[in-house]
């Protein structure tokens, strides 16, 4: 009786990022790497013309990150399964992709031996929950009134507050998310009315002490 793959499309902005994937789950017997996507555009392409069971992607992407198309691919896709593997470290985001639809969070420096068990656990109908996020996961049921102001955020809020942290300016932020100046603008005053907050330096300093800034 021949083995069942499980059927991947690996979706990560960085070339050699998505080589090294492809070369560690080649090596698995029962992992097939369908396709490889640069972002949402290509994603989109990918799905016209394979059927993937699980769908691996960053975070950080140009364009669509990798919340929204997780939350994308709840509605257009359901049957698909999506996995974030991200630089980030858990405690950063792994609550947001979970919460957005996503069956599991594995960072970037975990061993391959994480990711391909991750891989088959969303694959058999579970979910890929470490200690830390499902500690992370408990705290975030907290009332909304005892949260945190950042927690409050959007996923593409939250995206834009770390970008102007980190020292990045509206003109960059727009480039490097392909969104125009004005609608990056929007989101810092969206940022800075619901974090009570009065500029970028005060974002700057409120991430500093809350750890968000990598």
């Amino acid at each position: 009786m021949q083995k069942k793959m499980i059927k991947t499309i690996i979706v990560d902005d960085h070339t050699m990022v998505r080589a090294g994937l492809t070369k560690i789950l080649k090596e698995e017997s029962d992992i097939e790497v369908l396709a490889e996507a640069d972002g949402y555009i290509q994603l989109v392409q990918c799905l016209k013309d394979v059927e993937p069971d699980i769908v691996l992607m960053d975070i950080s992407m140009p364009g669509k990150n990798g919340l929204e198309i997780v939350k994308e691919l709840r509605q257009t896709n359901p049957t698909i399964k999506t996995l974030i593997l991200s630089m980030h470290p858990e405690e950063r985001f792994s609550v947001r992709a979970i919460k957005a639809g996503a069956l599991g969070y594995v960072s970037k420096e975990s061993a391959a031996d994480e990711l391909v068990r991750a891989i088959r656990q969303v694959y058999n109908g579970g979910k890929y929950i470490t200690p830390i996020v499902a500690e992370k996961l408990a705290d975030s049921y907290e009332l909304e009134s005892n949260k945190l102001a950042h927690e409050r955020l959007s996923d593409r809020e939250f995206q834009i507050l770390s970008m102007i942290a980190s020292g990045k300016k509206v003109k960059e932020i727009a480039s490097e998310l392909s969104i125009s100046p004005a609608t990056v603008a929007t989101y810092r005053a969206r940022v800075l009315e619901k974090m009570q907050l009065k500029s970028s330096v005060e974002i700057t300093s409120y991430a500093l002490r809350n750890n968000l800034i990598e």
